[in-house]
């Protein structure tokens, strides 16, 4: 799939602009809508990708709903001082990259008409590579690390419920 593709879900869905906004919020991040065709602060990989400055998440009506996830996930799994300074570039290591990937698909699960599976197949459609072959694969077989890594910051319980808390250290 490529960039305006009609099989992905995008942020500027009335219906998800809403649950997404209140979904951040609920973190103490803040989605901002950016007009159609507006420069995106913050976005790492250019746009329409979701763009990150503090603890603001930058998106337009064309932005992936899965890179709104992905970079306000990257702003949940990296530590407070980190979090403090963040301007586009999150950082962070491979196995925070894996954590990103494993809260955004949990994310998924709170907005309405979204869930795990459609994000996967959002994911996969927009380019995501996994050693397994897709982000379902990755998700079931192999993100056993992805998991831990959120299950000691706090961001998942045991039972892979959000705890509605970013990292604390």
């Amino acid at each position: 799939m490529t960039p305006g593709s009609d099989d992905i879900l995008y942020c500027g869905a009335p219906e998800l602009t809403h649950a997404l906004a209140a979904l951040l919020d609920h973190y103490g991040l803040e989605l901002v809508m950016h007009p159609a065709g507006a420069p995106l602060p913050g976005s790492w990989w250019g746009e329409p990708e979701a763009g990150i400055i503090g603890h603001r998440v930058h998106v337009r009506p064309d932005t992936p709903l899965h890179s709104a996830l992905h970079e306000a996930g990257h702003t949940l799994c990296m530590d407070p001082a980190r979090r403090a300074s963040l301007h586009t570039n999150a950082g962070g290591d491979d196995l925070e990259e894996c954590g990103v990937c494993y809260l955004q698909i949990l994310l998924a699960d709170n907005l309405p008409g979204v869930g795990r599976e459609r994000l996967m197949r959002d994911m996969d459609a927009w380019g995501y590579s996994f050693r397994l072959g897709s982000t379902t694969a990755w998700f079931r077989e192999d993100a056993g690390d992805a998991r831990a890594f959120l299950l000691q910051h706090g961001l998942i319980d045991a039972d892979d419920r959000l705890t509605g808390q970013p990292r604390r250290a």
